[in-house]
């Protein structure tokens, strides 16, 4: 059915998905916008060389330890005997199943 829309809708552009094109038609309909879908073409042409351009002749073990340390600002690594979950400045990993059983009112008699 969806693909009917998509294609009853307009031709799509040679570089968008299906799943980009799903994407974009979710921002205009929860957003009210309009997305130019030749604009998002050209950034995205964009972005590819940019990536092409900063990964070209690099040595891939400067990339590796580029890219291992923009993981660990991310998400540090874990220290030995702790909780995942408990790290500072976290919020604490909740199980809602679990919370929803212990924190329910009194059963009924």
């Amino acid at each position: 059915m969806i693909r009917r829309i998509l294609g009853k809708r307009r031709p799509t552009l040679v570089g968008i998905s299906l799943e980009e094109e799903l994407a974009l038609l979710r921002v205009e309909l929860m957003y009210g916008l309009r997305v130019n879908r030749e604009a998002y073409l050209r950034r995205k042409v964009e972005e590819r060389e940019e990536l092409t351009r900063r990964l070209h002749g690099r040595d891939p073990a400067e990339l590796l330890a580029e890219l291992r340390s923009c993981m660990e600002r991310v998400a540090p690594p874990r220290q030995p005997g702790r909780q995942p979950g408990r790290q500072p400045g976290r919020g604490k990993v909740v199980d809602l199943r679990a919370w929803r059983h212990n924190h329910q009112g009194p059963e009924p008699a």
